[in-house]
Parts: C-alpha cells; sequence; structure tokens
C-alpha cells in the first residue's frame, strides 16, 4: 500500500467520524427537545457509534485487489469483514440498551417503590434486554465464525448430523436452559420483581438484580446472596411485597400472670397511635398464650407502610414495653414458679432421709463451731 492509500483511508475515517459528529449535535441540540430518545441514544452510543464509522470508512477506502495483490486483499478485506460485525453489533446493543434506558428511567422517574406495576415493567425490561443482548452476541459470533472457509466447510457437515448434534447440546445445556425459561418464567409470572422483599434460605433482603442465571438479593447488612433463577420455581420463597407494600409488624412478650392488661394495652396503644412509623390502619395487644409455668404470651401488633417501617415500629414496641414494665410493674416480668407439695407418703428428700449423713455432718460441724466460740469468749452458758 502506498501513501495515497494511506490518505485517503485517513480521511474516509475522518469524514465518517464527522458525519457522526454532526449528527449526534443534531439529535442533542435539535431533536433532542422533541425527541426523548435522543440523549440516550447520543450517551450509549458515544463509544460505538464514532468505531463503526471509523470501521466503514476505512472500508469504503481500501485499495483494489490491482493494487496490493490477492493474497493481502483477501486478508484485509477478512479483517474488514470482522471489525464490521463486531462493531456494528456493539452499536446495535448499544441502541437497544438506548432504547430501554429511556423505559426504566421513565418507570423509576413516574413511580414509586409501592406501585408494583412499575417494578414488575422494570424487571421484564431489564430481562428482555438480556435476551436480545445474548441472541444479538450469539449471532455476531456465529456470524464471525462463518467467515472462515474452514468454518463454512464444517457447517456443511454439521447440517447433515443436525438432530445428533442438538440432542448432545440440549443435555449439555439443560442447567443454563432451565435457568433462562426459569427466569422469564419468573418475570412473565409476576412472581419476582425488582425491589421486592423476599426471604430465602433464612435471609432477609430486597432483590436488587435479577438475570438469566441468578438472582441477587441484598440482604440488610449489606451483603449479597445470589441464587440461581431455577430455585425460585422449585422451591418456595416468601414475598413480603408481592401484592403491596403494607406488612404487619408483632411483637410478642412473655410476662408473668401478675401483669395488668389493661394498663398494657392503653400504654401500647399510647404508643403505636404516637408513632411516626404506624400507618394508621390498626393496631392490637392481646393475650394470646398461657403456660402453667406462671407465664402468658401477650402479642402487640400493629400496621406499617413498608418493612422498614415495620422494623422500625417492631423495635420502638419492644424497647418501650420493657423500659414501661420494668419502671411500673416490676412484678410483671417472666419467673419460674414452683410448689412442693406433700402428701400422706411425701417423696421428698428432706422427708425420706431427716438426718442423712451430710445433714448430720454438717450439724455435727456448726456444733463445733459454736462450743469453740464459747469457750474463748469464756461464757460459761451452754448452748
Amino acid at each position: 500500500m502506498t501513501v495515497e492509500h494511506w490518505i485517503a483511508i485517513g480521511i474516509a475515517i475522518a469524514l465518517s467520524m464527522a458525519l457522526v459528529f454532526a449528527l449526534h449535535w443534531l439529535l442533542n441540540h435539535k431533536l433532542g427537545k422533541i425527541w426523548p430518545m435522543a440523549r440516550y441514544v447520543v450517551s450509549r452510543s458515544a463509544v460505538t457509534a464514532y468505531t463503526a464509522a471509523a470501521v466503514v470508512g476505512a472500508n469504503l477506502a481500501l485499495p483494489s485487489v490491482g493494487d496490493v495483490g490477492w493474497s493481502t486483499y483477501q486478508t484485509i478485506q477478512h479483517a474488514m469483514q470482522i471489525l464490521m460485525i463486531g462493531t456494528l453489533t456493539a452499536l446495535g446493543i448499544s441502541l437497544a440498551y438506548a432504547a430501554t434506558d429511556m423505559v426504566l428511567q421513565r418507570l423509576s422517574a413516574s413511580n414509586g417503590d409501592a406501585d408494583r406495576r412499575a417494578r414488575r415493567l422494570q424487571t421484564q425490561v431489564r430481562l428482555l434486554r438480556r435476551v436480545i443482548t445474548s441472541i444479538i452476541v450469539v449471532l455476531a459470533i456465529a456470524a464471525i465464525l462463518f467467515t472462515f472457509d474452514a468454518v463454512k466447510a464444517l457447517g456443511a457437515g454439521l447440517l447433515a448430523s443436525a438432530g445428533i448434534i442438538g440432542i448432545v447440546a440440549g443435555v449439555a445445556a439443560q442447567s443454563t436452559l432451565g435457568n433462562l425459561f426459569a427466569g422469564l418464567q419468573l418475570a412473565f409470572s409476576d412472581a419476582l420483581r425488582i425491589g421486592d422483599v423476599v426471604v430465602v434460605e433464612g435471609e432477609w433482603g430486597r432483590v436488587e438484580e435479577l438475570s438469566l442465571v441468578n438472582v441477587t438479593i441484598k440482604i440488610w447488612d449489606e451483603r449479597r446472596l445470589v441464587v440461581p433463577v431455577a430455585n425460585f420455581t422449585t422451591t418456595s420463597f416468601e414475598n413480603w411485597t408481592k401484592s403491596g407494600t403494607n406488612i404487619t409488624a408483632k411483637v410478642q412478650l412473655p410476662l408473668d400472670w401478675e401483669v395488668p392488661i389493661a394498663e398494657l394495652r392503653e400504654e401500647a396503644g399510647r404508643l403505636i397511635t404516637s408513632s411516626d412509623h404506624w400507618d394508621g390502619r390498626s393496631w392490637s395487644c392481646q393475650v394470646v398464650d398461657i403456660s402453667e409455668s406462671g407465664e402468658v404470651m401477650v402479642r402487640v401488633v400493629a400496621t406499617a407502610a413498608d418493612t422498614g417501617a415495620q422494623w422500625n415500629i417492631a423495635c420502638e414496641i419492644r424497647e418501650h414495653l420493657i423500659t414501661w414494665l420494668t419502671t411500673h410493674y416490676p412484678e410483671s416480668l417472666p419467673r419460674k414458679r414452683t410448689e412442693f407439695v406433700g402428701g400422706e407418703e411425701d417423696s421428698s428428700y428432706a422427708s425420706r432421709f431427716p438426718t442423712s449423713a451430710f445433714r448430720r455432718s454438717v450439724a455435727a460441724s456448726a456444733l463445733a463451731h459454736d462450743d469453740a466460740g464459747d469457750a474463748r469468749s469464756g461464757d460459761p452458758e451452754e448452748v
């Protein structure tokens, strides 16, 4: 290749990139006011658009066969085909992300966390974006592979045994395909959404990410629990926000039988109704169980708007009532009662062994100690 060829390629690349720059300027300053998606397109394609433009410009300015020879021309042409497929694939993925970014932004901006429909749509859009991206990448890889002559020849043979290959591939990818279909099932059956509060494997957390392979749950202490998607379709789990964010806080207090229930109920009601974490729906204070050991189980229930308020009001009730009972009714604190009942044939140890060796030794030691003390003091009185 001569210097003129390189200059021509450089000019073609510069013109292509200038065209992209002009298009971005038009989208930002002119079409952005009437087409909301314009700024998302510019933001997402800032790199991929210029890269694709450079490859297209270089491809248009390539020298002919007579200028470089057939062997060199073939090598350059093959490399440009691979670059074209790669850059256009990246540009297509960027545009797909731009379109979905606009939808997700509108959903998050116009709907709060309490809107179940918005969170369901967010989950479905994110999952569809991943599916489309995966399909585009697989097709791009297949297109790149088929630019090689050896793969083309192999492809003709593979078509003849497509049935066998399909069975083998299906068995090998059974787990992956199971997770894929499980993810689609979760997203479109509305069983799980991004932002849902769930309890999985004994851990309480919020669904942070739902992908084709696994679900990432952000636990309350900032840890992340990664669970395969298929687990949510084969095992049961708790979804606290399936039908709404409203939830009930429950506090159970084991107390003594002497607890004044009326006063306790009045104090619990005063606390709950004045709390900022109560949503105003309902509350109750009831004795739900008794035990033979002298304990009653008092349960205080209060409704809350979401899981955060539920946790806070439960802690608030527990802390306040413990302090109140300790201060005003300490006899209400839990304690164990034990009663010794005698009969005609008392089976107690003291009754059956009134002069056991242990008791005799203790009594003798005490008597000897008292006698020694009297002798030292000179007291003539006998005990």
